[in-house]
C-alpha cells in the first residue's frame, strides 16, 4: 500500500498536467473572470479531470497499463 502511496503522488506528466490545469483553471476563475458562473464552471472540469486522473490511476493499478 505504500508503494501505490508513494508513486500515486510522483511527478509524472498525467499527474503535472492534472495540477496545472485545476491551476489556470482556477486562477482564470478566481483573477481574471471572478463571475460565480465561470467559478462554478471551473469547479465542475476540475472534478471532471480529478476524475479522470483517479480512474486512470486505479486502471494503472489494476492493470499496469502504465508499464508499457
Amino acid at each position: 500500500m505504500r508503494d501505490l502511496v508513494a508513486d500515486v503522488f510522483a511527478p509524472t506528466r498525467y499527474n503535472v498536467a492534472a495540477a496545472v490545469s485545476a491551476a489556470a483553471l482556477l486562477v482564470v476563475a478566481y483573477v481574471l473572470v471572478p463571475h460565480p458562473y465561470v467559478q462554478y464552471g471551473a469547479w465542475l472540469v476540475i472534478f471532471t479531470v480529478w476524475m479522470v486522473w483517479f480512474v486512470y490511476l486505479g486502471v494503472d493499478h489494476v492493470y499496469g497499463i502504465g508499464e508499457s
